[in-house]
């Protein structure tokens, strides 16, 4: 019986306690009302201002035309960024990568129906070429490790005979200087010069054993 009552007086306490809440939401419901009123107004401008933003920089990034000489003086990671905001004018929901171990990439995109790219950036100075080695390492991680459709190999300089000859044979796409201005400062978007196929490819790292 000890137990029974004291189980009924915390009951009786618990009710009386839910009572006096609800009594005093009741008299502060106004107050209420205005504080959320309050947070969706400042919820609802941060939305537009963001979206603003975002329209700023999509026309910004439409209109994105790099020459030449810009691309040379840049530092390696400017240079990444550089094809990266490319990509994105491009269409592609790209992301700058590159780090130590990156395993060969330094931006990564996706553009629906056209899959996922990797690209390898080689900034170097006028004049210098980019040789074979780069290639395998591309093709060796493309896949396996990025889960790429598409990979590509991009320089403001140029690349040895042999290595433009091994990546068309194995699937790796390359962007010399010449291909760069076309990119980069004439405006012409990447899949159309590399003229990538409309559907997921099956790249050589995708094929069946």
């Amino acid at each position: 019986m000890g137990a029974a009552a004291v189980a009924l007086a915390l009951a009786v306490a618990l009710a009386q306690a839910a009572s006096r809440l609800l009594t005093k939401a009741a008299e502060s419901w106004p107050l209420l009302i205005l504080i959320a009123l309050a947070l969706a107004s400042g919820l609802a401008c941060l939305l537009i201002r963001r979206s603003r933003r975002n329209h700023a920089d999509s026309k910004r990034l439409a209109r994105l035309r790099i020459t030449l000489s810009e691309l040379d003086v840049m530092d390696d990671q400017q240079f990444e960024y550089a094809l990266r905001d490319l990509l994105v004018r491009d269409g592609w929901a790209a992301t700058k990568v590159g780090r130590g171990g990156d395993q060969a990439a330094d931006v990564i995109g996706a553009l629906i129906p056209l899959g996922r790219i990797v690209v390898q950036a080689k900034h170097t100075r006028v004049g210098g070429k980019v040789g074979s080695s780069v290639m395998y390492e591309v093709k060796g991680t493309a896949g396996p490790a990025h889960r790429a459709d598409h990979a590509v190999v991009v320089t403001n300089g140029s690349f040895t005979r042999d290595a433009m000859a091994w990546g068309d044979r194995h699937g790796i796409h390359w962007i010399d200087r010449d291909r760069l201005d076309q990119w980069a400062h004439e405006g012409k978007a990447l899949h159309e010069l590399l003229r990538l196929p409309s559907r997921r490819s099956r790249l050589p790292w995708r094929r069946a054993a």
